[in-house]
């Protein structure tokens, strides 16, 4: 037989090419959570207490919407009202001028019940804020039934009078009573509508002549923008729109001087910051006094005829020149 030669060395066998495993990679969250001082035991259990967390969250959401959580305070404020806290006495304190009822019943209105934990001390502070008298009002409770009001009053300063209407007004001008006309208070009585709103300007302006002001018997606001004086001696004194503070006092000096009040005139006028103009009743014309107090006659004046002249307020509209007077002596009868 013949052999067939191979040229060549034996054949090389390849190594074994050892098995790589691939390495996989991680991702950016799971390098956050490697890099946390935690345990994965740990991360488990924060997980699982933030899923609780926003399960009861989402459950009290819920409940609160169908009334559970008042439900049961109203029920625990219910338990504890048969146990003893409830609302047996109201002490008031405060008081000067106001009905001691009238606030009870304010602090009481629209209660659900006398349940001591369910008294609504603000609502009640705020329902009392809006009565006129009221200028401010301290509410607490003292257990187990006991609730405690003490008021600060407003000072009635005035009486306003607008269509036939008396109010007693404080110095803001707040109302706070009507006024019966058989029953007027020793207070100043001012006229007109808008009156009210002057309140504060009319006290600074009675304060520039104290001298004066017990002699005020009622202020008319003419033209919604200055004042007619009444004095109780029947006298009024025009004041003008600007600078009536240092017209009134130039009157006081003048009255104090020569005594211009009491004596028989009938109207002052000091529109007119130059001069002051006097009239008597029955007089066709008016006289200019001087810084002495004496008359010149040679000033024309408004037509006879007293107190029932009329004369313009300068807005057009004719208006009494004896209108407070007579309101304020309307008020006395």
């Amino acid at each position: 037989m013949s052999r067939t030669i191979r040229r060549g060395g034996p054949p090389q066998r390849r190594a074994p090419v050892a098995n790589r495993r691939r390495v996989a990679k991680q991702s950016f969250g799971d390098r956050i959570i490697a890099k946390l001082p935690l345990t994965e035991d740990g991360l488990r259990r924060v997980v699982t207490w933030t899923v609780l967390a926003g399960v009861g969250g989402t459950a009290l959401f819920v409940a609160s919407l169908l009334g559970v959580p008042q439900a049961i305070g109203v029920g625990i404020a219910e338990a504890g009202a048969r146990a003893g806290l409830r609302v047996e006495q109201v002490d008031i304190t405060g008081l000067k001028r106001m009905d001691r009822e009238t606030v009870y019943a304010i602090a009481l209105e629209d209660q659900p019940s006398r349940a001591m934990l369910r008294v609504d001390l603000a609502r009640v502070r705020e329902r009392l804020l809006a009565y006129g008298w009221i200028a401010d009002a301290y509410v607490a409770r003292r257990l187990p039934d006991r609730l405690l009001i003490h008021i600060t009053e407003r000072d009635p300063a005035a009486v306003w009078q607008d269509n036939g209407q008396l109010t007693l007004i404080d110095a803001e001008g707040r109302l706070l009573a009507p006024v019966d006309a058989a029953h007027m208070p020793d207070l100043p009585l001012v006229i007109g509508p808008g009156a009210d709103r002057q309140e504060a300007g009319y006290q600074a302006l009675l304060a520039a002549a104290p001298a004066l002001k017990p002699r005020i018997r009622a202020a008319t606001w003419i033209g919604n923008r200055r004042w007619d004086l009444t004095f109780d001696s029947g006298e009024t004194l025009a004041l003008p729109q600007d600078n009536a503070a240092q017209a009134l006092v130039k009157f006081a000096q003048l009255d104090g001087a020569r005594s211009l009040l009491g004596k028989g005139w009938l109207r002052f006028d000091m529109r007119d910051p130059a001069k002051l103009v006097a009239r008597r009743p029955g007089q066709d014309r008016a006289s200019a006094l001087a810084d002495d107090g004496r008359a010149d006659d040679g000033v024309a004046g408004g037509s006879a005829g007293g107190a029932g002249t009329t004369g313009d307020d300068g807005t057009g509209n004719k208006t009494s020149e004896a209108r407070a007077g007579d309101a304020a002596r309307g008020q006395e009868a």
